[in-house]
């Protein structure tokens, strides 16, 4: 009962989030909780239901004792069917290797991300202040700023395309 204790207790929709689970992979859950439930919930009615029949009974009650002596043979020579359950065994080792490995796939993916992260975070806080940087270091980190610069110059262009509608003219002539 413990293990049922801790199924109702876990939250499976805040895992498949915070996991990042394909969808494929939480419908794939999903349909194995269901199958599993029905299983067990099966498991428990026909665990509660009585083995064994009292013959003796149904002697006493029935006036056609052949019925019951029928009945007796039958239930003596019925032997259950047994199944090779390796192909389901098979199958569910199948989807628990492409669970596992799924899970792996989105583990190394969140640890990539978590170190890149980790990485942006440390140039974030060792970058120097706006403040501090010079024209000479905005040029260093985009040439393409410089070029720019340097183009319009040679063409004798002063301003800049767009600033005057942005910013205003400035001139009091």
């Amino acid at each position: 009962m413990a293990s049922k204790a801790t199924t109702v207790a876990v939250d499976f929709a805040r895992i498949y989030s915070s996991l990042g689970l394909g969808k494929e992979t939480i419908a794939s859950l999903q349909a194995f909780r269901k199958r599993h439930s029905e299983a067990q919930r099966l498991a428990n009615a026909y665990s509660n239901q009585p083995i064994t029949i009292d013959l003796a009974h149904y002697r006493s009650i029935l006036k056609n004792r052949a019925i019951v002596d029928e009945a007796e043979k039958l239930l003596s020579e019925f032997k259950p069917v047994t199944y090779d359950v390796n192909a389901h065994v098979k199958a569910i080792e199948t989807f628990e290797a492409k669970a596992v490995a799924k899970a792996q796939e989105t583990e190394a993916k969140i640890e990539e991300e978590l170190n890149e992260l980790q990485a942006t975070l440390a140039n974030i806080e060792e970058a120097r202040p706006f403040e501090d940087l010079t024209t000479e270091d905005v040029a260093k980190a985009h040439p393409r700023i410089l070029e720019a610069v340097e183009t319009m110059i040679k063409k004798g262009k002063w301003t800049v395309p767009g600033y005057k509608e942005k910013f205003g003219d400035l001139n009091l002539m």
